[in-house]
């Protein structure tokens, strides 16, 4: 029965407490010196209290955070987006062009086809691991799997 419940937990993604990550993916390093990268996930609130992301590291990078792509004309820029709110029952969906883990600093290219580690730190809902998967450099939504719970 243990068993049956880790494998429904894996595939339905990592959750701590009310708050689930699901959906992870990130996209391989586009060049072999490549220093920092980016990952998505789609975050759900099962709770009836609002809560709030607070952190992200990995040991894949020397720093993580939030970031989201602004345009500005022609420019396109990133900034750092704080502290992210997610409602009650509300779902927050990271992709390419707008809200992402930005990962400065990477330790090695990111790889297709192997997974890096992230944790995510919510305000009420505490710590949750998972192993998110790297796509192609190219990769957008139709990369998306299930999270992994990391760990």
């Amino acid at each position: 029965a243990l068993t049956l419940a880790a494998i429904i937990a894996s595939a339905a993604g990592a959750r701590a407490s009310d708050v689930m990550v699901m959906t992870a993916f990130a996209r391989a390093s586009a060049t072999p010196v490549a220093k920092s990268g980016a990952a998505y996930v789609t975050l759900k609130n099962n709770g009836s209290e609002p809560d709030r992301l607070v952190a992200v590291v990995t040991p894949a990078a020397s720093s993580a955070g939030l970031h989201v792509t602004k345009i500005d004309g022609d420019i396109i820029k990133m900034e750092a987006a704080g502290i992210v709110e997610i409602a009650p029952n509300a779902t927050l969906e990271m992709k390419p062009g707008g809200l992402h883990v930005m990962l400065m600093g990477l330790r090695q290219p990111l790889r297709e086809g192997s997974t890096i580690d992230i944790t995510f730190t919510f305000k009420r809902a505490g710590e949750v691991a998972v192993k998110v998967p790297v796509g192609s450099a190219a990769a957008g939504e139709q990369a998306q799997g299930a999270a992994s719970p990391g760990g």
